[in-house]
């Protein structure tokens, strides 16, 4: 018995990179999955229903429940059919991995309106609009006097939360994914659903894309040495969290080979204040007076 046993996952973005190790660990633990994945190339074009379904075999092979499915999960249509999926299949959901996205890096200046939406849809968009559907789905059990426990798990990234140059579009996403767990964690507790996010720092082919990081990240050429960027290592914090292992809902968590820390955000700092309205010349001087710094 592993620690998701008789649990129901969905994980989008799992035909490749860490999501199909979130999926493989999954049904290591014992998880039914829904392996969702449309194939698209790394910058959102084209798609290839074979990249689920090799996965959702894989996984069968093994002799663990999984079905493939290729919807766009950027839709509301897309994600009720992957929840729909899951219910038709097993009767229950108790987990959805939002791990799918796309990359379109450009310094700011160069970015056009198609580069922006197209990653913000990618990751934000996708993010709500399989949480808005499993969550509608938990909410109705929970009012159905059902005892709901139930996880999701986003991703977002140190692009958002630190910052990283070529990035906007994919930072303000991922900043947005954090913001947006912290927000749910609150909405959501009341229903038995947890909420947390993973901050990843791993070998996939978005980090591959990224000038100087696919050096960086790239795998040790003695086997015998602990890989720290594969994508695998990232997976027990997801199943952990799935698992309900950690209590806590609302926290975003870097990992990073063995290494796991809490990301914490924006908060109050240095102060400036007075009684009333400020003046251009009262800023001018409490503030080039280095009192915020």
């Amino acid at each position: 018995m592993g620690s998701l046993a008789g649990r129901v996952a969905v994980i989008t973005g799992a035909g490749r990179g860490m999501g199909r190790e979130h999926a493989r660990l999954f049904a290591a633990e014992g998880a039914s999955v829904v392996v969702n994945d449309t194939g698209a190339d790394r910058d959102g074009n084209g798609s290839d229903p074979s990249v689920a379904e090799v996965v959702a075999d894989e996984l069968r092979a093994l002799g663990a429940p999984a079905l493939a499915s290729a919807e766009d999960v950027t839709t509301m249509a897309g994600a009720e059919r992957i929840v729909d999926a899951a219910l038709d299949a097993w009767g229950r959901l108790d987990v959805l991995v939002n791990n799918a996205g796309i990359l379109r890096d450009r310094m700011f200046v160069n970015m056009t309106e198609d580069d922006w939406d197209a990653v913000v849809r990618g990751h934000l968009r996708s993010t709500f609009c399989a949480t808005r559907v499993a969550a509608g789905h938990w909410r109705e059990r929970s009012k159905g006097g059902e005892s709901v426990a139930a996880a999701v798990v986003n991703v977002s990234s140190t692009s958002g939360l630190l910052g990283a140059v070529g990035q906007s579009n994919y930072g303000a996403a991922k900043a947005g994914i954090a913001a947006m767990t912290v927000i749910l964690a609150e909405e959501l507790q009341r229903y038995g659903v947890r909420v947390n996010a993973v901050v990843p720092v791993a070998r996939t082919r978005m980090t591959e894309a990224v000038a100087g990081i696919a050096d960086l990240l790239r795998a040790p050429d003695d086997p015998a040495v602990f890989d720290t960027y594969h994508p695998a290592n990232v997976s027990p914090v997801v199943a952990w969290l799935a698992s309900g292992g950690w209590s806590q809902s609302g926290r975003v968590l870097y990992v990073r080979g063995g290494e796991v820390r809490v990301m914490e955000g924006w908060g109050y700092g240095p102060t400036v204040e007075r009684e009333g309205r400020w003046t251009v010349e009262g800023l001018a001087d409490a503030l080039g007076a280095g009192d915020l710094t």
